[in-house]
């Protein structure tokens, strides 16, 4: 299946995922790590165990800003 993301900040991409897919998987096809981004899905946070829905047209990555 292909799911357009938008990386916040950055740019939208196409990513092709396997049709069981996780949105950890979607993360990780878009190069980060789970530990660094929230997925959100109509503007809401989704587990990253949560199979991603192929309709939902509203994706977006956020990179999770840390420092000390």
């Amino acid at each position: 299946m292909y799911v357009t993301v938008d990386v916040v900040g950055e740019d939208s991409r196409r990513v092709e995922l396997a049709s069981e897919a996780t949105y950890a998987d979607l993360v990780r096809a878009v190069g980060y790590s789970v530990h660094e981004v929230t997925v959100l899905v109509d503007g809401r946070p989704v587990p990253e165990d949560q199979p991603v829905d192929p309709d939902r047209e509203d994706v977006r990555v956020l990179r999770l800003v840390k420092g000390g």
